[in-house]
């Protein structure tokens, strides 16, 4: 198994270089690939800034490589729920620290608009410190 950095992710998903993209595939279609979370994170945010992606579009690319049979990741079901929570209007790290909270109830934090966006996504454990 062997894991890869954004730049390949990234290269994999937008097919920008098409010469750095068709290595991405190759790596991707011959090798267990395992995929860090930071490693998604920094992708989310290069293909949100970067290439100024909606996050519906970044959703649905991160999940078509995380459905790719040979691809792994921690925390996998906390991932998707994060996706879900990004596609209803938070942050995808901010998504990330509520879905991958170790069975913490509470999140604090002095983000008002967290507080808001949490809650609009059903989210009932983000608090204001």
């Amino acid at each position: 198994m062997l894991t890869v950095d954004s730049t390949v992710l990234v290269r994999l998903v937008t097919n920008d270089e098409p010469k750095e993209a068709k290595r991405a595939a190759a790596l991707f279609s011959g090798n267990k690939i395992y995929l860090p979370l930071t490693v998604l994170l920094e992708t989310e945010w290069v293909l949100r800034y970067a290439y100024r992606l909606a996050p519906e579009v970044i959703a649905k690319s991160l999940r078509g490589v995380l459905g790719l049979t040979n691809v792994t990741v921690s925390n996998p079901l906390e991932l998707n729920r994060a996706l879900h929570l990004y596609e209803q209007g938070l942050d995808f790290a901010e998504a990330l620290n509520v879905t991958t909270a170790n069975g913490a109830t509470t999140l604090k934090t002095l983000d008002s608009g967290l507080v808001k966006r949490a809650r609009s996504a059903g989210i009932s454990g983000v608090t204001l410190l």
